[in-house]
């Protein structure tokens, strides 16, 4: 399917919280966040009712975010599901990876084909620090996992402030480098001031070539991560809902001051 501007989209975001086991300094204030009511959360039935719809309409990449996706319970049922889906040809997960480990052989059993995972440092106390609760040795365990049951290619994102010559961001991309991964450096966006740019060694950022829509947590459908615009499935129905997210998907972000990363997935 294709939007007033003539993109292609086949590419669906879908987050499936906005609970996470970390507290990470750009993503969230220290002292938490105003979670979501239990009942406002998208149900898992609602979730693959708008994967069938999606794939229906032209989607043929799907990608689970949060919050952190692997504190969700069941969230490997929900793989699962998806997995199932005919035209779903490229299916991945992003995540903090601190439980990785514990859940890379289940996802890829259930049919995830990859990830890509977080990673801003090398350096423990660092680390600590970025993200308020986390270990580093986690995050690596949990990689080392992915690769080793085939989540492949495994993706690392490792956010900068300004350049991706900056020490920590160096030291990250030496690792992946000796460790047969890809690294993609994304600068620190800022929603409510509309701050983004491209991602280096990837396509987010690129409004021109933008080929995405969301499925935020509380099941409504945004065109643009940098806008307000979103329509609720469940006021709307999934393909209306749908439909209007891709007949006024603007032609470049401006700026998003209704949401917060933790509950669109970024």
């Amino acid at each position: 399917m294709y939007d007033r501007f003539n993109r292609k989209i086949n590419y669906l975001r879908i987050s499936v919280t906005d609970r996470c086991n970390l507290r990470c300094t750009y993503c969230m204030p220290e002292s938490g966040i105003q979670l979501l009511d239990h009942a406002d959360i998208i149900t898992y039935e609602e979730i693959v009712e708008v994967v069938k719809k999606s794939v229906q309409m032209g989607i043929d990449k799907i990608r689970i975010t949060g919050g952190e996706p692997l504190v969700r319970k069941g969230i490997v049922d929900l793989v699962g599901m998806i997995a199932q889906i005919p035209g779903v040809k490229d299916f991945g997960l992003s995540t903090n990876g601190i439980s990785l480990k514990k859940y890379a052989k289940a996802l890829k059993k259930a049919g995830l084909h990859r990830v890509n995972v977080s990673l801003d440092t090398l350096n423990p106390e660092k680390y600590r620090e970025i993200t308020r609760l986390g270990n580093v040795e986690d995050v690596l365990e949990g990689i080392a996992e992915a690769q080793r049951v085939g989540l492949n290619p495994v993706k690392i994102n490792c956010v900068i402030k300004k350049s991706s010559q900056e020490p920590d961001a160096l030291e990250v991309a030496d690792y992946c480098k000796k460790n047969n991964l890809q690294i993609r450096f994304i600068r620190q966006m800022e929603l409510s001031m509309g701050q983004f740019s491209v991602v280096e060694g990837g396509e987010g950022g690129d409004c021109k070539i933008c080929n995405r829509l969301r499925l935020t947590a509380d099941g409504k459908i945004k065109p643009c991560l940098f806008s307000d615009l979103e329509y609720n499935i469940r006021d709307h129905g999934t393909e209306e809902a749908i439909n209007q997210a891709l007949k006024h998907k603007p032609k470049c972000g401006t700026a998003n001051t209704n949401r917060s990363f933790y509950n669109i997935g970024g």
